[in-house]
């Protein structure tokens, strides 16, 4: 092949819809592309019966009353008039700057997607279609039976592995094994692995017999232990260590020593999962009980984003057990300080109230009093529930939320008729304060205790909400703030500076605008859910949302979020604080590529609800 041509196959083979097709015919392509240049303020499309690819360069499109429609860069693709693609709703533009174009006859282009069922669907599937697809390729298998079978001993392993050299005395290996606080060490010989020492190997062919410490190592080690490949299944793992009695096995990685699983780690693995761990919460006696407890949350939530659970699921998981650790501390509370002085319900705000939540989030809380409450009365038995419920919280990694938007702040610690003056007036008054707070506290949900006094509020909130259209204004402005990530030439915006340069936001840029719109649209229509995807459900259908624009906002909201947690469970996995910044370099063509569609589908949502709601026109 010419050199030209190789050049053309490859540009091709790594973009998105050419990866689909197989390596026969992105050999053929090449052959069948035509090249065009473009000056600046060139026309485009040049000739009609094509599908264009932009090499490099710019263009700019335009709709037929002369507005902007979208730029196209290095990569984009571009066609109205191949009769089985429409990738574009304009359909004239030119040129932004010299501009080298491949051209594909709509002829080849539709020979390709008889050839490839994959290339074809491509082009032949709606913006729904291809986010339901792209959705479906993040989730493989949603039954966490099947999660516990399909998890590989590799993501296990934690720490690197602690080693010492053959002929050290046993006192030094044992030195080591304190220093490191680890029950076994791994004895290498010019590198190789040669033996394994535990503190059972310690005690019975040590200290039993009367050994000084001054032996070399090699005399109470086991030899040549067998080691398991990090690839191998967990569930194979754990019925080799019993048939065999083993509690310690190295890992292997291609042959290289990578780390240690014991008997234990499988143990947790098996038993990390919400339903063991709420049984263990409902059993726990103390608060160091629910504090080890909450330690394997982040095991959860990596072996459920291992297992490609989807992200709601995760959410909904990692919410509900969040909810049965607070309904244990309010009883333990509760045994500690006696009953309540008046009835009270213990409502959560944020991420929780939507079932939401990702393993360790920070705390938003707030008590909702009957009207009975009398704060020289009772403000102090209350106080020191708040405090206990949230300290014990921020004890098991729920951290103290930045905004003190806790309980424990006695703001968010009132009784009804206090609570209704607060939303009457955030809605009545809206401003900058009641904006920022409206992500936490338009979004309540009751946990547990009295949950009826919340019914009159909910309503009462709803109703006024749906009235006031300034206010519904005003959420939809500061919702504004958290834009998709994507700028001119459907590139990435991305973070700039500091410790996350270069990197996605995808909670702040992606799953918090989608939250947005889901609540700005419910609380217009009076909706009670909180989760965004029952929000988005409920409000579909309306003249405010399609059903089409409903369902692809809750399978971008799916995609992003599923991204943003398997780049958490990878940082868990070693060893790192999960964050919600992904550098683009860490997904694939095509996670990128989905990525853009599912972004530019908030982006027109957001434009639209600008619009509706007259956001646009507040001074």
């Amino acid at each position: 092949m010419e050199v030209e041509l190789v050049e053309i196959r490859q540009f091709l083979a790594q973009r998105n819809p050419f990866v689909y097709l197989d390596q026969e015919l992105l050999d053929e392509l090449p052959k069948d592309i035509e090249i065009r240049y473009l000056r600046r303020g060139g026309t485009f499309p040049p000739r009609e019966g094509f599908l264009y690819v932009v090499r490099s360069g710019a263009i700019t499109i335009f709709d037929k009353t002369g507005e902007l429609c979208e730029k196209l860069g290095e990569g984009d693709i571009y066609s109205v008039t191949c009769q089985l693609v429409n990738l574009s709703q304009c359909d004239r533009g030119e040129a932004a700057e010299d501009t080298l174009l491949y051209m594909l006859s709509c002829d080849r282009l539709k020979a390709l997607c008889r050839a490839s069922k994959a290339f074809s669907e491509h082009f032949s599937a709606s913006v729904k279609e291809r986010l339901r697809a792209a959705v479906n390729t993040t989730q493989e298998s949603s039954d966490p039976t099947v999660a516990a079978m399909m998890i590989e001993v590799g993501s296990l392993v934690r720490k690197e592995p602690v080693t010492v050299e053959s002929g050290m005395t046993i006192r030094e290996a044992a030195s080591v094994m304190s220093n490191k606080d680890v029950s076994s060490v791994l004895v290498l010989q010019d590198d190789k692995l040669v033996g394994l020492v535990t503190d059972r190997d310690l005690r019975k062919r040590c200290v039993a017999i009367g050994l000084n410490g001054s032996e070399p190592i090699d005399h109470i080690m086991t030899p040549e232990p067998k080691t398991i490949e990090a690839s191998t299944l967990t569930a194979q793992a754990l019925m080799t260590m019993t048939r065999q009695r083993f509690h310690h096995l190295p890992v292997t990685e291609h042959g290289r020593l990578i780390g240690m699983i014991t008997a234990t780690d499988l143990a947790n693995q098996q038993s990390a999962n919400s339903a063991y761990l709420a049984a263990d919460v409902r059993k726990a006696k103390t608060v160091a009980d629910l504090i080890e407890i909450s330690k394997r949350l982040p095991a959860l939530h990596m072996r459920l984003a291992t297992a490609s659970v989807t992200a709601r699921h995760i959410g909904e998981a990692v919410s509900c057990l969040t909810d049965s650790i607070t309904g244990r501390l309010l009883e333990m509370a509760e045994a500690e300080l006696g009953p309540a002085p008046v009835p009270y319900v213990w409502m959560a705000g944020g991420s929780q109230a939507r079932h939401e939540q990702s393993s360790h989030s920070d705390q938003d809380n707030a008590l909702l009093l009957s009207d009975d409450f009398v704060p020289a009365q009772h403000d102090g038995y209350f106080a020191a529930l708040a405090k206990f419920v949230s300290d014990a919280l921020n004890a098991c990694g729920f951290v103290y939320c930045p905004g003190d938007a806790m309980a424990t702040n006695p703001q968010w610690r009132q009784p009804l008729k206090v609570w209704q003056g607060y939303f009457s007036r955030w809605i009545e008054s809206p401003d900058p304060m009641s904006m920022m707070l409206s992500s936490i506290f338009f979004d309540l949900r009751p946990v547990i205790g009295a949950v009826e006094l919340f019914a009159p509020l909910q309503k009462m909130i709803l109703k006024k909400s749906q009235e006031n259209r300034i206010f519904l204004a005003y959420m939809m402005a500061n919702a504004m703030q958290h834009r998709p990530p994507l700028g001119f030439f459907r590139q990435f915006v991305l973070v700039r500076g500091g410790e996350h340069d270069d990197t996605l936001d995808l909670k702040h840029r992606g799953i918090v605008p989608i939250t947005d719109i889901a609540r700005v649209l419910a609380l217009s229509l009076g909706k009670e859910p909180v989760n965004t995807v029952e929000r988005l459900r409920a409000c579909a259908g309306t003249p405010a949302l399609s059903n089409d624009m409903a369902e692809n906002l809750e399978d971008a909201l799916e995609l992003i979020a599923s991204l943003r947690i398997r780049h958490q469970a990878d940082q868990i996995r070693r060893g790192m604080q999960a964050d919600n910044y992904v550098p683009p370099d860490q997904l694939s063509e095509l996670e990128r590529e989905h990525l853009k569609h599912a972004f530019k589908v908030i982006q027109t949502m957001q434009e639209t609800m600008v619009k509706r709601f007259g956001a646009d026109k507040l001074g």
